[in-house]
């Protein structure tokens, strides 16, 4: 196990969370803004009910198997950093470096801007100031298609980041507090849309009853529609872009690893952790099952694919007229806060736990007065709101004039990333079997049930659908994976660093072993 110095860890981290805090990490993170849009898009690739469906169950099985397999992870290593930690003992620390670095670059802080520009954006429902129109500061055009702006929408998107973040630099139980109580409310409205669109939305004019369930191409739908370019035809041209259909649900359902990253702050880990994870995956896979049901059942296709605002909004109204639009907008305001405070709350465990391990900014690996890495969750909000300042320029020429459409950068870096992302899932799950192999007699709290069937399940998967996004999309899976290795070099300057510095503390160091903090 890596040596992590008493200099590095001058404070521990307090165990402030039972069963019920866990699993509301879990729920809370997994559920922000993605079950009230991304069905759109995904409707829109596979061009039927029945396939939508589909590619949400099969984006809920990886999800479940991959948290039967974490839940042995978690429960054998409950230290700050989870995933990172796993990866580390399993495969060495660059692979847990590299997942480290992505996650700061890219997947947890652009999560984050992402969900706070949700937020904002349906605040603007509600306070119509708030919007990606109205400028503070026009965009600056660079080079390369990109430009920076400041709109009421990008600033409410930033006041909420530096808000969460501070509120949770005062401890834990503050941020457990926000994270209980909003993800009560937010899966009380998750529900709520379910039964509206059940019991009042349903209709013969749906797609449930006018358009076909498994033959995509009664509906209108062709392969290169969906995916231009695209040489394969009939049912192998279908299965790849289910895969790419599942981008959207996988991205909805990410984000159930965080509870991890606090592994060393739950009380009972061996016994809480799996049950969380297990019990958080489940309610979270089921409610967006019925959320999809519930948009097959109220909405026609063509709405679903192409909604005025999102495809949960376009629900509710159908079933309750215009005030369906303000209540999606205020269930969608409360869920992105919520989700937005737990990635957060646990993404800082992982910077923590690298810095301990000197592989990030010495001071990250301080804790305050109040037991948490505030110094972490600094850097994380600050770099977070940065990414929602950057703009992509794209230009459409129409009629002899040019439109300027100005999209958001961390939205484009989730797409790069999303390949590069599912191999750290992939290895997460893959290190369940070398450390069986690798530490037979470590203790292990819970055994991964139907082992080795379950990880090799989600592996085969898992890297089909890897391979299958390189292939459709093989640029920006390209560019993702590039992302990932920048953090070699950085790597390799923070071990060659950390290095001199431990041969001159050589002498009369004390070794701290974060398990029995």
């Amino acid at each position: 196990m890596p040596e992590q110095d008493a200099e590095l860890q001058p404070e521990r981290l307090l165990k402030g969370l039972g069963l019920t805090d866990a699993t509301m990490i879990v729920v809370g993170s997994m559920i922000g803004s993605g079950i009230f849009i991304t069905s759109a898009e995904s409707s829109r690739l596979v061009g039927s009910p029945g396939w939508l469906l589909t590619a949400w169950a099969l984006a809920g099985l990886l999800t479940v198997t991959g948290a039967l397999c974490c839940a042995e992870l978690a429960a054998m290593m409950p230290r700050a950093g989870g995933q990172y930690v796993f990866l580390r003992e399993a495969y060495g620390p660059s692979s847990g470096f590299l997942f480290g670095w992505s996650l700061f670059l890219v997947v947890q802080t652009g999560t984050i801007a992402a969900v706070a520009v949700a937020f904002a954006r349906f605040a603007g429902v509600l306070v119509p100031w708030v919007s990606g129109d109205n400028y503070l500061v026009a965009p600056l055009r660079l080079s390369g298609g990109y430009a920076v702006s400041l709109s009421t929408e990008q600033l409410t998107a930033v006041i909420l980041i530096a808000l969460l973040t501070l509120t949770n630099t005062r401890g834990l139980k503050t941020g457990k507090l926000i994270q209980n109580t909003f993800t009560f409310t937010k899966t009380a409205a998750l529900a709520g849309l379910i039964l509206i669109g059940l019991l009042l939305g349903w209709n013969h004019a749906s797609a449930a009853y006018t358009s076909s369930w498994w033959t995509p191409q009664a509906n209108g739908w062709t392969p290169q529609t969906a995916q231009p370019g695209l040489q394969a035809a009939g049912a192998l041209a279908l299965v790849m872009i289910l895969g790419r259909a599942m981008t959207g649900p996988l991205f909805a359902q990410s984000a159930w690893n965080n509870v991890t990253f606090m592994g060393s702050e739950v009380r009972d880990p061996g016994r809480n952790l799996p049950r969380a994870l297990l019990a958080g995956c489940g309610l979270v896979v089921g409610l967006y099952l019925l959320a999809n049901v519930a948009y097959v059942v109220t909405l026609p296709l063509p709405l679903m694919q192409r909604p005025p605002n999102s495809i949960a909004t376009a629900t509710m109204q159908a079933a309750l007229g215009p005030a369906g639009t303000t209540l999606m907008a205020a269930a969608i305001i409360i869920s992105t806060f919520g989700c937005d405070n737990g990635l957060i709350l646990a993404g800082a465990r992982v910077y923590y736990a690298m810095a301990c391990d000197r592989l990030f900014f010495k001071r990250v690996s301080r804790l305050n007065a109040r037991h948490v890495p505030a110094v972490a969750l600094a850097v994380q909000g600050l770099w977070a709101a940065l990414l929602t300042l950057p703009r992509t320029v794209t230009q459409t020429a129409s009629a002899g004039t040019v439109a300027v459409t100005y999209g958001n950068v961390y939205t484009q870096l989730l797409e790069y990333i999303i390949p590069a992302d599912l191999v750290f899932y992939t290895l997460m799950v893959g290190a369940v079997i070398r450390l069986r192999r690798k530490a037979p007699g470590e203790p292990r709290p819970y055994r991964t049930p139907g082992y080795p069937f379950v990880p090799a399940l989600y592996i085969l998967l898992a890297s089909l659908l890897t391979l299958d996004l390189v292939y459709l999309a093989p640029q920006t899976s390209g560019i993702g994976f590039l992302i990932v290795l920048t953090g070699l070099p950085v790597y390799f300057a923070w071990q060659h660093k950390a290095g001199g510095r431990r041969q001159e503390q050589e002498a009369g160091k004390t070794i701290l072993d974060e398990r029995d903090g």
